[in-house]
């Protein structure tokens, strides 16, 4: 009798643990905070703070950097899982210089954006901005630029856009599922043994980037390192074989997480394929 009672109460112990770590799971994709990385005048480039709805209750921060000239495009900047914009606009703060805007905005909850962030709100966040880049671009095209978790959160978006002014998505160091990375992530600790209950928590398969890829019909570039720990490059790989609009993948040889824009013998090749587009 007494083991039976030890046997339920490990059981529900186990439990409990796997549906708190479930609760968690999502959590974990975010990493947001309010510190100041990078000031404009640091970055040397023309900074506008916006705020604008994001259609659910709450206000989103975001920094506006207009193109020098004539502007011939606006780039959205979805960023990745951590810190804020100030951490982010470093990586695209030379695209002005070459004629184009840049919105690069705040998720609910990071930054000066109020709210707390979900793996759904975020994309909803990323409409809100596409319409804050299509009211400040005066008719421009619009090119979407995704990076790490940003890159997932701009594939469900433009899946579900609609709209035929988005000329070409950029995807850097994106992961293809939400179960998969988190399952990744997990193969690395001690949580990998309940990690398969406690994704169940996250989106369905369904609503992962790999399947809103085959929805989106704009052209698609990936540029992905070889050497990325942090998002394998088997995500792009599966996200480019997911494509059906014309979709070019950049491996980058020694490559580590998001370091594409960073290199300055990359930015040529970028502006070409952004060029084409429009």
């Amino acid at each position: 009798m007494f083991a039976g009672r030890r046997t339920l109460m490990s059981a529900l112990v186990s439990a409990m643990a796997v549906l708190s770590l479930a609760g968690c799971v999502e959590g974990m994709f975010f990493y947001p905070d309010t510190r100041t990385y990078a000031t404009p005048e640091q970055l040397g480039v023309d900074v506008r703070d916006v705020v604008f709805d994001n259609g659910e209750g709450s206000r989103l921060h975001g920094w506006w950097m207009p193109a020098v000239g004539a502007a011939r495009a606006t780039v959205v900047q979805v960023h990745g899982n951590a810190a804020n914009v100030s951490n982010h606009a470093v990586l695209v703060a030379w695209l002005p210089a070459h004629g184009f805007n840049v919105l690069s905005f705040d998720y609910r909850g990071f930054g000066r954006s109020e709210g707390s962030p979900t793996l759904n709100g975020v994309v909803a966040d990323t409409h809100a901005a596409l319409a804050e880049a299509r009211r400040r671009g005066g008719g421009t095209p619009l090119v979407v630029l995704g990076q790490s978790l940003g890159g997932a959160t701009a594939v469900r978006a433009l899946a579900e856009d609609g709209a035929n002014d988005v000329k070409l998505l950029i995807l850097d160091s994106a992961f293809s599922s939400y179960r998969g990375i988190a399952r990744d992530a997990a193969s690395r600790s001690f949580l990998s043994l309940i990690a398969p209950l406690a994704v169940a928590g996250l989106p369905p398969l369904e609503s992962d980037p790999l399947a809103a890829m085959a929805r989106v019909r704009t052209p698609v570039l990936l540029m992905h390192g070889e050497r990325d720990t942090v998002i394998p490059i088997a995500h792009s790989e599966r996200l480019h074989a997911a494509a059906v609009s014309p979709a070019r993948f950049i491996r980058i040889p020694g490559g580590q997480h998001l370091d594409a824009l960073s290199r300055p013998a990359l930015r040529p090749e970028i502006l070409a394929a952004i060029t084409a587009a429009l």
